[in-house]
């Protein structure tokens, strides 16, 4: 395949959040009580979101898209020092095309990848109201801007399930759509009851009854490895995503998808390369190990076949991972960008991508399946219903971007940008 003739979406993107993210769509009689993007208390050289009086701010693995390496941390940073792209949506189209990426699904920063900050904090009529206001912002002024070039997904109020069941009902009817919500992938690692214990299964009826996708991220289940004392970055970067192993398994012994077979989960930003142990371990233990008369999955399937209907798979780069795709199916993977974090393959990511496809010798087919047509068909959203097949390639998209600089900028030269800008 030629690189210029591939059609890339990507299923997990980050949006960090910009100062007005909740002006407009915040209940007027509870807006001095909205989310704020103020000095942080603590570090008034960087900006935090103060909200119920707690100040989060935003980490810089969260934003580090072409800062030079030496600059990377887990420091908080500012809006100055970042990419514009990062948290302005106009840029963000801008640095999409230069990368080649049609479309992307944004999960948040701020509210927690699955909203899991705001619906832990202890008032819960405010959380709400900043829940239902960030999918508005997301989804009606930043997806609705650009129709086709990001994939709507929301966030949930999980603390409440008739709230969480109203809100998927609400965001379904929404005209851009919403074909996603993102979820605790390890409830009980953020003080949540398990998926076993039956309190999600009205939330998972509700997305089958919409059409829509759980997306699990990894993130909340961190706490569920315990490390040393003397534990180094590498080690949450590193094994961040096995913690999608834990996620599927409990999903698979759950009874979830006994009681809802329709339900579908991604597993967002695990990666492939567990999937075909995790298969081989459990379609053993089902016949191995009958003696716990564990009955999790529908009647006569396998967790392979369940796998293959109900999961979908995403990564970043994994050339060995590729290479086992017949094992649990060409058409439950997809690729995701990861932008604008750390681990993100911007702005080289057709190169990257296409490299690593041929490499494990994937035929055009298949190519175009991993790029875009798998997630239109999981996600039940076509790629080309607002930009033609034609324009919607990686050569097409960078010819709009000609004039976008990608070369290496530090967060002092980003912060002078910004002051000029905002003098």
């Amino acid at each position: 395949m030629n690189i210029n003739d591939m059609v890339l979406v990507s299923v997990d993107d980050h949006i960090i959040e910009a100062a007005d993210t909740f002006e407009k769509h915040f209940p007027e009689s509870l807006k001095d009580q909205a989310p704020k993007l103020v000095k942080h208390p603590d570090n008034p050289a960087v900006d935090a979101w103060m909200f119920q009086g707690v100040a989060v701010g935003s980490p810089g693995l969260s934003a580090v898209v072409s800062w030079p390496k030496e600059e990377w941390n887990f420091d908080p940073t500012g809006l100055a020092e970042m990419r514009p792209g990062t948290h302005d949506i106009h840029q963000r189209v801008r640095d999409m095309n230069v990368n080649g990426v049609l479309a992307g699904m944004n999960f948040p920063t701020f509210p927690g990848f699955a909203g899991t900050h705001l619906a832990n904090l202890p008032d819960k009529k405010l959380s709400l109201a900043a829940i239902q206001a960030y999918n508005d912002y997301l989804i009606d002024d930043l997806c609705g801007a650009y129709p086709g070039r990001f994939i709507p997904m929301g966030i949930l109020p999980f603390f409440d399930v008739d709230e969480s069941v109203k809100e998927i009902h609400r965001l379904s009817k929404k005209e851009v759509g919403c074909r996603s919500v993102t979820m605790p992938e390890t409830p009980y690692g953020v003080g949540m009851p398990t998926f076993a214990s039956g309190y999600w299964d009205p939330i998972f009826k509700a997305l089958v009854d919409t059409g829509m996708v759980a997306s699990m991220h990894i993130g909340g289940g961190f706490g569920l490895i315990k490390r040393p004392a003397e534990v180094l970055p590498d080690d949450i970067v590193i094994l961040a995503a096995l913690v999608s192993t834990i996620a599927a398994s409990d999903l698979l012994t759950s009874g979830v998808l006994k009681r809802i077979p329709d339900i579908k989960f991604a597993m967002s930003e695990g990666g492939l390369g567990w999937i075909p142990f995790l298969l081989d371990r459990m379609d053993r233990h089902m016949i191995n190990h009958s003696w716990t008369h564990l009955d999790s999955l529908p009647k006569g399937k396998t967790p392979t076949q369940v796998w293959k209907d109900n999961f979908l798979g995403a990564f970043i780069t994994e050339p060995t991972a590729l290479l086992t795709r017949e094992r649990y199916g060409t058409h439950t993977i997809a690729w995701e960008c990861d932008y604008p974090h750390s681990d993100c393959t911007w702005p080289y990511s057709p190169e990257l991508l296409l490299k690593e496809l041929q490499g494990a010798d994937c035929s055009d087919a298949e190519i175009n399946m991993i790029t875009h047509e798998n997630v239109a068909n999981f996600y039940d959203w076509d790629p080309f219903k607002h930009t033609p097949r034609d324009q919607a390639t990686v050569g097409a998209l960078r010819s709009l971007a000609t004039d976008v600089d990608t070369k290496e900028t530090s967060k002092a030269e980003y912060r002078q940008r910004y002051e000029a800008s905002h003098a």
